[in-house]
């Protein structure tokens, strides 16, 4: 933003002893993770085979739409905010550090699969909760998508679980890949109608 720009919006949130600059900088950040782990996890489902490998493949692609989602959901309140996103997507893809999600060295190993993907929903679970913090009682238009995310990466994480370790999840199939049952509000850009 230029000097001669107030926005009250950003303002109040300073008011409110948020570090505007840190927060972008962290959604910035969480966006990248988002979208990197939805191009990793298109890898990752598509080598997925055999009879078991189609049973993980669904749970692969709910949440592959669900994180595509999470990326849409934060966009527009980094812009809201006076951020943006590099213009380098080579950039903003490094600054993930999503590396770990790229393919096994056996492509086709579920179990290798499923732990970069148990990895991946966790480390995006701290990255939520950090923003979650950042935000609380501060600025509740972040909050609100920061905690719809982290709600979804939590279900992510009990999937992946139970399907390592046979931890029961309660979890429920989607009814259509990308519903996302939280964040539906804060990515219209998604939806199925």
């Amino acid at each position: 933003m230029g000097n001669s720009e107030k926005v009250v919006g950003v303002e109040l949130l300073k008011q409110n002893g948020l570090d505007v600059d840190e927060l972008i900088k962290q959604l910035v950040i969480n966006s990248s993770v988002e979208f990197t782990a939805y191009y990793y996890f298109t890898l990752l489902r598509a080598n997925c085979t055999g009879m078991d490998g189609e049973g993980v493949k669904g749970i692969i692609e709910d949440a592959r739409m669900e994180d595509l989602s999470h990326f849409e959901s934060c966009i527009e309140r980094i812009y809201q905010l006076g951020g943006s996103l590099p213009k380098d997507p080579i950039d903003y893809i490094k600054m993930s550090g999503c590396e770990f999600l790229q393919l096994p060295d056996n492509p086709t190993d579920l179990k290798a699969i499923l732990e970069k993907c148990l990895k991946a929903e966790q480390g995006a679970t701290i990255n939520w909760d950090k923003v979650c913090k950042m935000t609380h009682g501060k600025d509740p238009i972040t909050y609100d998508i920061a905690k719809d995310i982290l709600a979804e990466e939590v279900e992510h994480e009990s999937w992946f679980l139970e399907l390592l370790y046979g931890r029961p999840s309660g979890h429920m199939r989607r009814k259509h890949p990308g519903e996302r049952p939280h964040t539906r509000k804060h990515s219209r850009a998604l939806d199925m109608n």
